[in-house]
Formats: structure tokens, sequence, C-alpha cells
């Protein structure tokens, strides 16, 4: 079976930003890919000048949800760190088992890697002059405008990633033998809580070496 795997834009964000910019992006995603009967749901980001559409599912939103928090608490542990969130897809099949396999086997036909470097925000000092920390405070605003600025434009960018993405590559998507809202089994990947300063590279050369064969055994 092909699997298409799809890198996305790196995103620069602060921690404050990740919810939101992970509901957009894993949303998108998921409702591009969702073939089955589907409510669409308008959603307004909280932060940036953006909306997205949920499928009206509430048990897909409560697993984003659980899959985002897991990644903040893994972040509040790796402060200034790059990281990847992976979304994939699979097929589910069973094989005869032996002695070094399991019964069932995934067959991952799509997989999305979102990349993401969490910076910690400055913190401007205290000033004794009230006219000097006025300015501090005026200039610290206005960066952190032109950042959630540059921010919103490289997710508009990667939100027409996916589009392209989904549009183009459509010949390895498997049938559809349900009626399910989301028609094929996902999965949603973070950052190993084991990490160590070394970590991430080592998990992401081992999800390398697992998406070279996309049959192999999860």
């Amino acid at each position: 079976m092909n699997c298409e795997a799809c890198q996305l834009k790196e995103l620069v964000l602060e921690p404050v930003e990740i919810r939101e910019v992970l509901r957009c992006i894993l949303h998108t995603i998921v409702f591009n890919r969702a073939l089955g009967l589907v409510r669409p749901k308008d959603v307004d980001c909280e932060l940036f000048e953006i909306t997205y559409v949920q499928c009206g599912d509430p048990e897909l939103e409560k697993k984003i949800e659980e899959k985002i928090d897991h990644f903040i608490g893994w972040v509040e542990k790796h402060p200034n760190r790059k990281s990847q969130v992976s979304l994939s897809f699979y097929e589910v099949k069973n094989k005869q088992p032996t002695w070094f396999s399991n019964k069932i086997e995934r067959l991952y036909w799509e997989q999305w890697h979102i990349n993401l470097h969490v910076v910690t925000p400055k913190i401007h000092g205290k000033s004794h002059h009230s006219k000097a920390s006025a300015l501090s405070r005026e200039t610290a605003m206005e960066e952190s405008s032109s950042r959630r600025a540059a921010l919103e434009s490289s997710l508009r960018d990667v939100l027409f990633q996916v589009i392209k993405f989904v549009n183009e590559k459509k010949d390895h998507i498997p049938s559809i033998s349900n009626s399910e809202v989301i028609s094929f089994p996902y999965e949603i990947t973070i950052p190993s809580s084991s990490d160590s300063s070394f970590g991430w590279h080592t998990d992401v050369i081992k999800r390398m070496l697992q998406t070279g064969n996309p049959s192999m055994l999860s």
C-alpha cells in the first residue's frame, strides 16, 4: 500500500498559542479526510482572524483536546524545543499470528507531520523610570503584535498546504467500507515523555523508519 506523507511548514509559536494552532490544523486535516456523513461546524479562532471547520463529532473533539493537553504537558517539561505532532490514517488487517507478531496489522496510507518550535516569551525587565518603563511596554506590545501577525500568516500558509495536498493526493485513499463520520482509523502521536536532549531526534528517526514501510506493525 502506498503511504503518502506531508511535512507541514514549521511554525514558531509561544505556549499560549499551542492549543489554537493545533486545533485549527488537526480539525482541518480530519475534516478533509472525514469521508463519512459529517455535520460541518464553523469555528472562529480566538487568537487569529481565521475560521476553520470541524466535523461536529464530540468524540473526535474530545480525542483531539486530550492529545493537545498531552502535548502542552510535554512542552512544559521541554521548553524552547522543536517538536512534531503527527496525525496518521490507517487500515486494520487481520493476520495469521506468528511467534513475532500480533494478529492485527496497521497499514498506514497517509501521515501528516505538524512541525512546531515552541519558544518562551521574552520577559522585559522593570525600569525605575516611568517614561522608560512605558516605552519598554510599548515596544514589547509592538513586538508581540508583529510576531502574532507573522504566526497568523504562517498558519494560513499551513492550511493552504493542507488543502493543496488533499486536492492533489487522492489515488492512495482506500475504498470506504463503513458509514462512520471518520471512515478510517487514525492516531495522533506526540513526542515521548521520556525524551532526553536528543530524544526528539530519536523519536523522529524512529517514526521515519516506521513510515518507510507503511505495513509495519505498530
